[in-house]
């Protein structure tokens, strides 16, 4: 078992990395970034594509056992193709938050958006189910995870969803955004123990 610290990218396809390469997945390209940038972290690809907020739920406990610093949860989207209640999907999220938490691994949350085929009233309360929960627990929130990428012709297969190689690259970006900050805060953390260890 490595000593690095882990960063858990939980998801579906989206993060699984669905008909591309592994290495061309976000969490693939996640890790040559912290490399780049001299960060120690190894990055687990945690994704299962058709995974939904429930079967997310239902294998969080199992995966926590990588002992994650970081988890980075990206699950909704199959939930709301399948147009299945967004109540159900907001407790399954907030377990999921809730047991990272409790192993005290700081958690970022992405938001995804939908098309409103299923109407406007399940597309608007599915999209609040993103920031009423990262209110709830606290937790940073990527807006959408697909921004810049979903139904982009260039960037997506061809259901406009799923990314292509460059839709990744896309994608890294974004996550880095809103990543970086949670691992700065764990290195002030440290500097701070130091300090406190100097002082006795």
């Amino acid at each position: 078992m490595s000593d690095k610290p882990v960063i858990l990218a939980f998801g579906d396809s989206l993060t699984f990395g669905y008909q591309v390469p592994p290495e061309k997945s976000y969490p693939s390209r996640l890790q040559r970034v912290l490399k780049a940038k001299g960060y120690p972290h190894r990055v687990i690809n945690a994704g299962v594509s058709g995974d939904t907020t429930a079967g997310g739920a239902s294998r969080i406990d199992w995966l926590l056992r990588h002992d994650p610093q970081i988890v980075i949860i990206e699950l909704g989207a199959n939930d709301g193709l399948r147009g299945l209640p967004v109540d159900e999907m907001q407790k399954n999220l907030s377990y999921i938050i809730e047991a990272c938490q409790k192993h005290g691994a700081k958690v970022l949350l992405a938001g995804m958006k939908i098309t409103p085929n299923l109407g406007r009233e399940y597309t608007e309360s599915f999209e609040q189910v993103f920031h009423d929960v990262a209110e709830k627990y606290d937790v940073p929130l990527i807006p959408f995870f697909l921004e810049g990428v979903a139904g982009v012709q260039e960037l997506t297969q061809a259901d406009g969803l799923h990314p292509l190689e460059k839709g990744y690259a896309k994608i890294t970006i974004t996550v880095w955004k809103y990543l970086e900050p949670l691992l700065d805060d764990d290195e002030d953390d440290d500097d701070k123990d130091d300090d406190d260890d100097d002082e006795e």
